[in-house]
């Protein structure tokens, strides 16, 4: 799955903002330069209106990367910044801050350029300067992405613009309907993406090139590896950077079980027996194959059970969908293949089943995946339980797994009613 829809699909997730205790790390060249931290958004130089806004969003307090990076965002004279963090953090709602707080309502032309790889995870940023900006009326915004046409001659009055890098290069050079020479603001966001997909680079450069020296440049990323340090140093030279560690994913918070299972029917009546033993707010159950999950789904919807499936054939518009839903627990079950599970981080979930294990062509386990599995469990320091299925002639790929990762996964008995109750006790 391209890194793009996973972006997407974690926006949708997170309503509310990850708690972390990854430090935050700040590189500045400067020592000259002022650095403080802010523990409520009433100590920023945010209007009334703007403050409202975020309240209405449902943020009480900044988080983490929010804390050190607005006071530099809103600072004068304006610093340039790379804010780096792993998705729901909070980056986007402080940027976008930044875009309502520098737009100049009274001035009737685009003053902020937000850049974005694809259409829809600039509309997911529209949708968040709507929101966040719900009374800052007077200032409005336009997206400069495919299918909103434009004709040449066309003024634009938006203070905001958001877009793709194509569709932007187009209005700015060949329709002349944006003046880059007036942006005071200038925010790429998914940087780390921006650089996976061809092209997406060069054409942002040569944006970024045309804007005057005096404008604000901020720069978000999921990750900081080499060559988003050397994309950034195009863009901004001697910047400010914020670093939230990455989350690494780990074991050791999440307690492992497997069941030996005869046939496919066993391994459905233990997870009804899973189901109905414990008190499960939301579960993401993985399958190896696109087939496996289709039956699943249909057994488990047949037996009355709200169920979401999400497999690779899918378009980023139904999956968007069926995430939103999820999300929003309109499903309970959300049955997926290895699609789903690098990258997306759904809080409310602490029980993964794995309904068959992941493995390679060869046959031996896919540890990596097994890893990004049951790491949906445990994000963020939460505590999690991870269930895997099994028939007696591949319960040597648990022990391999064991192995590898220097753990232990107990067996249970699927028919044990009781042990079953013990656990979720």
């Amino acid at each position: 799955v391209p890194l793009a829809e996973l972006s997407l699909m974690n926006k949708l997730i997170h309503t509310s903002l990850v708690e972390s205790d990854q430090h935050v790390e700040i590189l500045q060249r400067d020592p000259r330069s002022p650095l403080r931290s802010v523990k409520t958004f009433e100590e920023l130089p945010l209007k009334k209106e703007l403050l409202q806004g975020v309240y209405m969003m449902g943020f009480n307090r900044p988080s983490k990367i929010q804390e050190q990076a607005l006071p530099l965002i809103l600072a004068y004279p304006p610093q340039n910044l790379i804010a780096q963090s792993q998705s729901g953090t909070g980056k986007t709602a402080a940027f976008v801050l930044a875009m309502l707080s520098r737009a100049n309502a009274n001035k009737k032309y685009p003053q902020c350029l937000c850049l974005a790889p694809t259409y829809e995870l600039a509309l997911q940023i529209g949708q968040v300067v709507q929101s966040i900006g719900k009374f800052c009326t007077d200032i409005k915004v336009n997206y400069a992405v495919r299918g909103n046409r434009v004709l040449k001659g066309m003024v634009l009055e938006e203070q905001i613009i958001i877009g793709t890098p194509g569709t932007m290069l187009d209005w700015c050079f060949k329709q002349r309907i944006l003046d880059l020479t007036k942006i005071s603001l200038f925010v790429l966001d998914e940087a780390d993406i921006m650089i996976d997909t061809q092209g997406l680079s060069c054409q942002s450069i040569r944006i970024h090139r045309a804007l005057p020296k005096s404008c604000q440049v901020l720069l978000f990323s999921a990750t900081f590896k080499e060559s988003v340090r050397a994309f950034a140093e195009q863009i901004i030279p001697d910047p400010i950077v914020i670093k939230l560690r990455e989350e690494e994913l780990t074991l050791g918070n999440i307690r492992q079980y497997f069941m030996v299972c005869q046939n496919l029917e066993d391994q459905y009546k233990a997870l009804c027996n899973l189901y109905g033993s414990f008190t499960i707010g939301q579960v993401m159950i993985f399958c190896q194959t696109r087939r496996l999950a289709d039956w699943l789904s249909g057994k488990m919807s047949w037996d009355g059970h709200q169920v979401a499936t999400l497999t690779a054939e899918l378009t980023v518009v139904q999956r968007a969908n069926i995430i939103q839903r999820f999300r929003e627990g309109k499903e309970k079950v959300l049955i997926a293949t290895n699609v789903c599970a690098r990258g997306i981080d759904v809080q409310q979930v602490t029980t993964v089943v794995n309904f068959s294990l992941p493995r390679h062509q060869d046959g031996e386990p896919d540890f990596e995946a097994y890893l990004h599995r049951i790491g949906r469990a445990g994000r963020f320091g939460h505590r999690g339980i991870a269930f895997s299925m099994v028939e007696n002639e591949t319960v040597e790929l648990v022990h391999k797994i064991e192995e590898h990762f220097q753990t232990t996964i107990k067996q249970l008995d699927p028919c044990d009613m009781d042990e079953l109750e013990k656990l979720a006790a």
